[in-house]
C-alpha cells in the first residue's frame, strides 16, 4: 500500500477523543427501568437542582430589591398583576420568584451539607460502637439513648438561642439531627454481618478491622444508609422551615423557603401567594427526594435487585 493511500485510509478512521466521555449508564439504566412517577422524580430533581445552582442568572430581580410602589402584587393572570412579577411580590415589593429561586439555593446547600455532616458523624459512630464491645459501645449507645430521649428541636432552639443564627451555626444545628438514627442502623448492621462466615475468614487471614470494615461490611450496609439519608435531606428542609418559620433560622434579609413560609404567613388571607409558592417549591423538593431515595434503595439492595 502506497503512502498516499495510507494517509488516505487514516483520514477515514474516527479520530479519538483526547479525554474520555463520562459515562451515562446510571442514567440511561434509571430510565430504562423506572416507572412513570420515578421519571418524574428524576426530572423534578434535575430541575430543581439546575434552579438552584443558576439562580444568580435566571432571577429576574435582586431577591432583597424593594418596591414599596409593587407591593403585594398578585401573580400573572389576577387583577393588579404585572407580568415583570410572574409570582406577585410580597409586603415590601420583593419579587416572590427571585426569592424562591434564592431560597431553594439556600435551603438545598443547608440541608445537603447538614445530611452529610450527620451521615459522617453517625456512620463513625457507629462503625466504632459495631466492631467494639464493652465501654465504648455503652458510652456511644448512652448518647444515642440520650439523643433520642431529648426532641432535637429543643436543642436545636437551645443552640440557635446561645450561638446565634448565623449560616455556620444553622449548618451545624442542622448537621447534629439523626446521626442516633445512623448510628443505630451501622451499629446493628456491623454486629450482624461481623458473625458471617465471610468476615470470620476475612478476620483469620490476618485482615486489618479497618479493611474489613471497608472491603467487607461497608458495601453491604449502603442500602440502608441510602434510604436513611433521603429521610434526613427531607426532614432536615422541614426542620430548617420550622426553625426559619419561627424565626430562628438564617435572619432576614436573606432568603429561605422557610422564611417565606414565615413572614407570609400574616398575609395569607389578603396575599396567599407568598406562602404558596414556597410551600410548593418545598413539596416538590421532599418528594422528589423521597421517590428517589426509594429507587436507590431497590438498586442498592442485592435481594430487591434480583427479584
Amino acid at each position: 500500500m502506497t503512502d498516499h493511500a495510507i494517509a488516505a485510509s487514516g483520514r477515514n478512521q474516527p479520530r479519538r477523543l483526547p479525554f474520555p466521555l463520562p459515562r451515562l449508564d446510571f442514567a440511561v439504566t434509571f430510565w430504562r427501568e423506572a416507572n412513570g412517577v420515578q421519571r418524574v422524580a428524576m426530572i423534578l430533581a434535575l430541575v430543581l437542582l439546575v434552579t438552584a445552582l443558576a439562580a444568580p442568572l435566571i432571577a429576574p430581580f435582586d431577591p432583597n430589591a424593594q418596591s414599596l410602589m409593587s407591593r403585594l402584587r398578585p401573580p400573572v393572570g389576577f387583577e393588579r398583576a404585572k407580568l415583570a412579577y410572574l409570582l406577585g411580590t410580597d409586603e415590601l415589593g420583593r419579587d416572590v420568584l427571585s426569592r424562591c429561586l434564592y431560597g431553594l439555593r439556600l435551603t438545598f446547600l443547608l440541608a445537603l451539607c447538614g445530611a452529610v455532616i450527620g451521615l459522617a458523624i453517625g456512620f463513625v459512630l457507629g462503625m466504632f460502637s459495631g466492631l467494639a464491645d464493652g465501654a465504648i459501645d455503652d458510652f456511644i449507645m448512652g448518647l444515642v439513648d440520650a439523643q433520642i430521649a431529648i426532641p432535637f428541636t429543643l436543642v436545636a432552639l437551645l443552640l440557635l438561642a446561645v450561638f446565634g443564627s448565623g449560616l455556620d451555626v444553622m449548618i451545624l444545628v442542622l448537621g447534629l439531627y439523626g446521626w442516633e438514627q445512623y448510628t443505630r442502623i451501622v451499629r446493628g448492621e456491623v454486629r450482624k454481618l461481623k458473625q458471617m462466615p465471610f468476615i470470620e475468614a476475612a478476620r483469620a487471614a490476618g485482615a486489618s478491622p479497618w479493611r474489613i470494615a471497608r472491603r467487607h461490611i461497608l458495601p453491604n450496609i449502603v442500602s440502608p444508609l441510602v434510604v436513611q439519608f433521603t429521610l434526613s435531606f427531607s426532614n432536615i428542609v422541614l426542620l430548617e422551615s420550622t426553625l426559619s418559620f419561627l424565626g430562628l433560622g438564617v435572619q432576614p434579609p436573606t432568603a429561605t423557603l422557610g422564611s417565606m413560609v414565615g413572614i407570609g404567613r400574616d398575609y395569607l388571607p389578603t396575599a396567599p401567594w407568598i406562602v404558596l409558592a414556597p410551600a410548593a417549591v418545598i413539596l416538590l423538593l421532599t418528594f422528589a427526594v423521597q421517590i428517589l431515595g426509594d429507587w436507590l434503595r431497590d438498586r442498592a439492595d442485592v435481594r430487591l435487585r434480583s427479584r
